[in-house]
């Protein structure tokens, strides 16, 4: 497919100002995407005020989600072709006339536009890229000490205090759903939840082995012991998004238990729910009430079961095409903490930080900025080899 008219005028203004064309191509086919994309939103915008999707909640929320969503790329795509017109009309202007001063006011005006029209097409090839979408979901995170004992578990309960400075930092709530700890204050397991827009497209990239290389405080010797801790960031999902059937599930109740006295209640509160088909346990006790336990077991439950959807859905991606931010697999080591050198590393984009302290009290957002700059990179390369 050829767009004649957009390769003609940009030929000639790039003629005129020494600017290199793109390949008419590869621009036909993203015209065709934003055309696309705003018709759809129309469309969109026409449905719901239609009583009678109105009247289906469901539908109506899926359709102001997916209206949503294209919001954005849109009104860039409207400033692009407001932008565009106003060159046109520029140009007409010096066409038409032959006074110095005035062609010289227009010039600039012309050169301006030329500049803001580049910025603006970069920007929706960012908007154009494939995005996740979960990445406007609130999150569940789970932790859990991995290899290294005791240290692990006091390592996990840092990893945690890590993550809940962040969203203190952020002003994003965090609760608890589950929590094991030790005797000595490390966590064998805890699982929180965040609420905040925008959260999984800021924490996904957490998913992985978390190694720490320190001096335990149970050495007596003052040797550097290695140990991991796993961290797994889930979306969280509505009950629109996967469907459980009861029957699946087996439910049992038994007495909260903890290290402190807190956690602990005479009452059968706390709940395990089996998921049958895939064998899935989870386990919420943080609240003394039962039934607030079973809702919270369930958030989680269907997490996992629409992380697993997901991850059936994407193997075969998975494997022909790597980020450059690595799976997300629980089981790849994604970043070392080592206390002695000050220093963190991130193995999946070679990023080290000699702030160990300011990180581990919450100040992630070079990290997270850093990899969500480099999955962006690997997308838009990948979209453009596509095009290829």
């Amino acid at each position: 497919m050829f767009c004649p008219g957009e390769h003609i005028v940009d030929i000639a203004v790039g003629l005129c100002y020494n600017i290199t064309p793109i390949n008419p191509l590869k621009r036909c086919r993203m015209f065709d995407k934003l055309d696309a994309a705003e018709n759809r939103y129309e469309e969109i915008s026409l449905k719901l005020s239609d009583p009678q999707v109105i009247a289906d909640q469901d539908e109506y929320r899926r359709l102001m989600k997916e209206f949503s969503g294209l919001e954005e790329i849109v009104s860039k795509y409207r400033e692009y072709k407001k932008t565009k017109k106003d060159i046109a009309e520029a140009r007409e202007l010096l066409e038409d006339s032959s006074d110095k001063d005035f062609r010289e006011l227009v010039l600039s005006e012309l050169d301006d536009a030329k500049e803001k029209l580049e910025v603006i097409e970069n920007e929706l090839k960012q908007l154009l890229m494939p995005k996740d979408p979960n990445d406007s979901r609130n999150v569940i995170v789970e932790i859990r000490g991995g290899a290294g004992g005791e240290e692990a578990a006091l390592f996990a309960a840092d990893l945690f205090r890590m993550y809940t400075r962040y969203c203190e930092r952020n002003q994003w709530r965090s609760e608890i759903l589950d929590l094991h700890d030790t005797e000595i204050g490390g966590i064998k397991e805890v699982v929180f939840s965040i609420e905040a827009k925008g959260a999984y497209s800021r924490l996904k990239y957490e998913s992985g082995v978390h190694r720490v290389q320190r001096v335990p405080v149970t050495e007596a010797g003052g040797r550097i012991h290695t140990s991991t801790v796993t961290v797994a960031v889930l979306p969280e999902v509505d009950d629109v998004d996967v469907q459980i059937d009861p029957n699946d599930l087996q439910i049992d109740t038994y007495r909260a238990s903890g290290a402190g006295g807190q956690h602990v209640n005479k009452t059968d509160s706390a709940i395990r729910i089996t998921h049958l088909p895939t064998g899935i346990v989870v386990t919420c006790q943080d609240q003394r009430s039962q039934h607030k336990n079973k809702d919270k077991a369930m958030k989680i439950l269907r997490s996992k079961l629409y992380e697993i959807a997901q991850q059936q859905q994407e193997s075969e991606i998975a494997q022909t095409r790597k980020t450059q931010v690595g799976t997300g697999d629980r089981s790849e080591r994604i970043r070392t903490y080592n206390f002695p050198q000050g220093r963190v590393s991130d193995h999946r984009i070679g990023l080290t930080l000699y702030k160990i302290d300011a990180i581990m009290d919450g100040d992630l957002d070079e990290l997270l900025d850093a990899l969500i700059t480099a999955d962006q990179s690997e997308k838009l390369g990948s979209a453009v080899n596509d095009e290829d």
